[in-house]
């Protein structure tokens, strides 16, 4: 099973773990997870949506990103995974 990793746990920025995946399943750890979790979850519905993406695990872990960032540290590692069926 392929993974794949985009960004840092650096303050404002969120860790990226993509995996091969049979459905869509999301995890998400945000230190702001009370107050956007439900924002950050539609952000990645979102981006896959758009990227139409069928099929992955995404795990997230947020430490206060803007959706700018976790939308392109998602892209940035459905890329490095490679091909994918969607």
């Amino acid at each position: 099973m392929k993974t794949a990793i985009a960004g840092t746990l650096e303050s404002n920025d969120c860790l990226m773990t993509v995996q091969e995946y049979q459905g869509i399943k999301i995890d998400i750890d945000s230190i702001v997870f009370d107050q956007f979790g439900d924002q950050i979850e539609a952000v990645i519905r979102q981006t896959l949506d758009d990227m139409l993406i069928k099929n992955i695990y995404v795990s997230c872990k947020d430490k206060g990103a803007l959706d700018y960032c976790i939308r392109a540290r998602l892209i940035t590692a459905i890329e490095r995974l490679g091909d994918m069926d969607a």
